[in-house]
């Protein structure tokens, strides 16, 4: 076969592994990055649906505020590694029959530890929940 030349590879398959590494890493990176907001943000929708409702069906608009959260709190929040200090905020100047209670948990989900080029060293995920109040209850 005239033309054609066998050419020597040997080597190639590292030069491609050195190459190829840094990126795979990061992609690896990127993904943690993604999934460690993911989580942490079901867990403060899961918390803030939970506080939501425990408000609406406390008597009176404290007990309500502290009931919120402490409900917020516990459950999926409570063991979370991404969300150390959560924050709660329950809304009740609707809280009368008729009315609703909004719970809003904050959360500071932290990803320095992950070092990736361009990505922040922390943020903020958020998540609201309403619920309304018995129209047919008595408020305290």
């Amino acid at each position: 076969m005239r033309g054609s030349r066998h050419r020597n590879e040997d080597g190639s398959l590292t030069v491609e592994l050195v190459a190829l590494t840094p990126v795979l890493f990061a992609m690896a990176m990127i993904l943690l990055a993604f999934g460690r907001i993911g989580d942490a943000r079901q867990q403060v929708v899961e918390s803030s649906r939970a506080g939501a409702q425990v408000a609406a069906v406390l008597p009176s608009a404290g007990a309500a505020q502290s009931g919120a959260s402490e409900a917020a709190m516990e459950g999926s929040l409570e063991h979370s590694h991404w969300c150390p200090t959560p924050q709660v905020i329950t809304d009740v100047s609707h809280f009368y029959p008729g009315g609703y209670v909004k719970v809003t948990v904050l959360c500071r989900v932290s990803l320095a530890d992950l070092s990736v080029p361009g990505l922040p060293g922390s943020t903020i995920v958020q998540a609201s929940s309403t619920a309304p109040i018995d129209p047919y209850r008595s408020v305290q």
